[in-house]
């Protein structure tokens, strides 16, 4: 290699979805109509696009919600066969009351429904990768501090 040559750099994929909740605590999950299992609401990050800005316009694209995300909980180091490298960023959206929940739309192209699902009742809803991810942004939630994860296991000292 010669001085002018750059060595070789990931270029991951950067996803962001929010984390809503009802108030019994339930997650919102919605069930994609290209995906054989569930996930959160939010999707993959446009060139020039923070991860955030991109969670806010998948969440009012997908469920016409216009929402000011709380803090980031959890970046995910989700490496995919089929995809490569991925950083999956997770943000909480706080507590949708009844009110709020009315006022969800579905996008018509994207998602066929959606559902509040307990922390516990995850792992029939979408693969490991993804439950995992989800619990690691809950312990980040109720400690109050953003959490590494590779693969969406915590990892040490986080």
């Amino acid at each position: 290699m010669t001085g002018s040559e750059t060595p070789p750099m990931a270029t991951p994929r950067v996803a962001a979805g929010a984390l809503f909740f009802d108030d019994e605590g339930r997650v919102l999950l919605v069930k994609p109509h290209y995906k054989d299992h569930w996930d959160i609401p939010g999707g993959y990050v446009e060139p020039g696009e923070s991860p955030r800005a991109a969670c806010i316009r998948e969440v009012r694209e997908e469920l016409g919600l216009s929402i000011d995300l709380g803090p980031m909980l959890v970046i995910d180091w989700a490496p995919a066969p089929n995809e490569g490298d991925k950083l999956l960023f997770i943000f909480d959206a706080g507590t949708l009351s009844s009110e709020d929940q009315q006022q969800i739309i579905l996008s018509d192209d994207e998602l066929t429904e959606w559902r509040f699902i307990a922390g516990d009742g995850l792992d029939s809803f979408g693969p490991a990768r993804l439950t995992r991810r989800i619990r690691t942004a809950l312990i980040a939630r109720v400690r109050k501090q953003a959490m590494y994860a590779e693969h969406g296991t915590a990892r040490p000292g986080k």
